[in-house]
C-alpha cells in the first residue's frame, strides 16, 4: 500500500480528515449533516450567498434537515459554509453535489459539474479523495471529470482518488434517509474504490461497492428508469381502465396482493422532481451516441409527459357534464408540489396542469400547505404570478366550479372537500375514502355520484 493511501486511511480512521461538499441543496446539505454527525470537520460550498449565510446561522433551507440539528453541528464547529472555492485545498475529501439538468433538447447539461471539477483541479493536492455524486450518464466521471483533474499532473489512483457515488435522496421519506439508505460506490481504479468505501463506511450504514465508476453511474440511472417505466405502465393502465369503464385503483390494489413477482406502482397526473423525469434521458442520450435506441425509455417518457394534458381533458369533460365550459370556470388545484408532503416544485406536473387550464381560459386558484407561493422565477410559464396558496375554506370550495386533486398531501382536509365542493377530479384516488355530496371523477373510468343535490352558486367575492 502506498504511503499516500495509507496516510489517507489513517486520517479517515481517526477523524482528522476534513470534508468539503460542493453544493448545499437537497443532496449536499443532508450529506454535510451526516458527515458532520460522523465526526468529520465539514465545509460546505455554495454559490448562493443567502444559502451560505443561512447555514452558518444554523437555519436550514431544506425540508429534510431541521434547523435544530443543523445549528447544533454549526455550534460545535463541525459544519460551516462558504462561497470561497479556494478553500477546497483545505479538504481531504471533496464531494460534488451540483445540479445536472437537461437542456431544451433533453441533452445533459454538465456545466455545473465541469465548473466544480475545474474548481477542484485548482485546489487538488496529493492525498485527496474526490467523489462525484451528481446524477449523470455512464462515463461522466472518467470522460469529463478525470481529464480536468489530470491537468494537475497528479496521477489518479496513486496521488489522488476519484469515485462516483450516486445520491439516493428521497425528499419527505421519514424511513429511508441519507444515512440508512445503502450507498453505492465505484472508483476510477480499484484503489480509488477501496479508498471511497473506507471513507463512506464511516458515514453510511451500508456500502455497496461496484466494479467501476461507470457501473455506479449506471446503477443510478437504471433505478430511476425502472421507476419511470413502471409509472408509465400504471398511467397507461389508468387510460385503459377509462376505456373499459373500470376503477384503476381497485385493479392496482388487487394486483398488489400478489406476494411475488409484482411491485405496486400507481398512476397520477405525471412525473415530477429532479430525478425521475430527467435521469432516464441521461442514459438515452448516452446510448444514442453509441448508435443504440432506448425505445422503452422514449415511449415511457412520452406516456408520462402526456398525463397533465390527459388530466385537463378529464376536467373539461367533467365540466361539460355539468354544462359548463373550461373557459371562465373557477378551478382549485389541490397540491402543487411534485409529490406528497414536500415543498419541492421541481418539474411538478401540477404546474403544467395549471398552465394548460389557464390556456383554456379558466380562472385558477390553488391550495398547498407546503408551498405557500409560486414565484415568477423566469422558468415557470404561468399567468398571474406570483400566486399564493388559498385558505381551504367552505366558502372557497363552494365557489369553485371544479377542484382538481393533483398532489395528495396528508394535512389536507379531504372530508371538507367532499362535503363542500361540487365537482372533484381526483388524480390520486384519495377521495375514495371520503364520501360526501360532491361528484368525484377519478383518473380512470369510475365516477362517484353526489350524495346530495347541488347547492346554489356562491359568488367568488364571498371568498376571503
Amino acid at each position: 500500500m502506498s504511503a499516500v493511501r495509507s496516510n489517507f486511511l489513517h486520517q479517515v480512521e481517526d477523524r482528522t480528515a476534513s470534508v468539503g461538499i460542493i453544493g448545499l441543496g437537497y443532496v449536499g446539505l443532508p450529506l454535510a449533516v451526516e458527515v458532520a454527525r460522523s465526526g468529520y470537520r465539514t465545509l460546505g460550498f455554495d454559490v448562493n450567498e443567502q444559502v451560505v449565510e443561512g447555514v452558518n446561522a444554523g437555519e436550514s433551507h431544506i425540508q429534510d434537515v431541521s434547523s435544530q440539528v443543523l445549528s447544533a453541528f454549526v455550534g460545535e464547529g463541525l459544519l460551516q459554509a462558504t462561497t470561497d472555492l479556494s478553500r477546497l485545498a483545505e479538504c481531504d475529501v471533496i464531494s460534488i453535489c451540483v445540479p445536472t439538468p437537461l437542456n431544451k433538447t433533453k441533452e445533459p447539461d454538465l456545466s455545473y459539474v465541469v465548473a466544480a471539477a475545474h474548481a477542484v483541479m485548482h485546489a487538488l493536492r496529493r492525498g485527496q479523495l474526490v467523489i462525484l455524486e451528481s446524477t449523470t450518464y455512464p462515463g461522466t466521471t472518467r470522460e469529463v471529470v478525470l481529464p480536468i483533474l489530470d491537468q494537475s499532473e497528479l496521477r489518479v489512483g496513486e496521488d489522488f482518488f476519484l469515485c462516483f457515488s450516486p445520491e439516493r435522496v428521497d425528499p419527505g421519506n421519514h424511513v429511508w434517509h441519507t444515512r440508512n439508505t445503502p450507498k453505492v460506490m465505484g472508483g476510477i481504479t480499484p484503489a480509488c474504490g477501496e479508498v471511497g468505501v473506507a471513507f463512506y463506511e464511516k458515514v453510511f450504514d451500508t456500502l455497496v461497492p461496484v466494479e467501476s465508476a461507470e457501473a455506479a453511474e449506471l446503477v443510478k440511472v437504471y433505478e430511476n428508469t425502472f421507476r419511470m417505466i413502471n409509472i408509465a405502465l400504471a398511467n397507461e393502465l389508468a387510460q385503459a381502465c377509462e376505456k373499459l369503464g373500470l376503477d384503476v385503483w381497485g385493479v392496482v390494489e388487487a394486483a398488489a396482493t400478489k406476494p411475488f413477482g409484482f411491485m405496486k406502482f400507481t398512476p397520477g397526473p405525471g412525473l415530477g422532481g429532479h430525478c425521475i423525469p430527467l435521469d432516464p434521458h441521461y442514459l438515452s442520450w448516452k446510448m444514442r451516441t453509441l448508435a443504440f435506441k432506448t425505445r422503452m425509455i422514449e415511449l415511457a417518457s412520452e406516456i408520462n409527459a402526456e398525463m397533465p394534458a390527459y388530466v385537463v381533458r378529464k376536467v373539461a369533460d367533467a365540466l361539460n357534464d355539468e354544462r359548463k365550459a373550461v373557459k371562465g370556470s373557477r378551478i382549485l388545484v389541490l397540491g402543487i408540489a411534485y409529490k406528497r408532503d414536500i415543498d419541492d416544485l421541481r418539474e411538478s406536473p401540477a404546474l403544467e396542469v395549471i398552465r394548460l387550464l389557464q390556456e383554456k381560459g379558466a380562472q385558477l386558484f390553488y391550495h398547498d400547505p407546503f408551498c405557500p407561493l409560486i414565484e415568477d422565477d423566469g422558468h415557470t410559464p404561468l399567468a398571474g404570478l406570483p400566486m399564493h396558496s388559498a385558505d381551504l375554506s367552505d366558502a372557497l370550495l363552494q365557489a369553485m366550479d371544479a377542484v382538481v386533486v393533483v398532489t395528495d398531501h396528508t394535512p389536507v382536509d379531504y372530508q371538507r372537500v367532499a362535503d363542500s365542493a361540487r365537482l372533484v377530479v381526483d388524480t390520486r384516488g384519495v377521495m375514495r375514502e371520503y364520501p360526501g355530496w360532491a361528484r368525484v371523477v377519478g383518473i380512470s373510468g369510475q365516477s362517484q355520484l353526489p350524495a346530495a343535490v347541488a347547492r346554489a352558486p356562491v359568488r367568488l367575492a364571498a371568498v376571503k
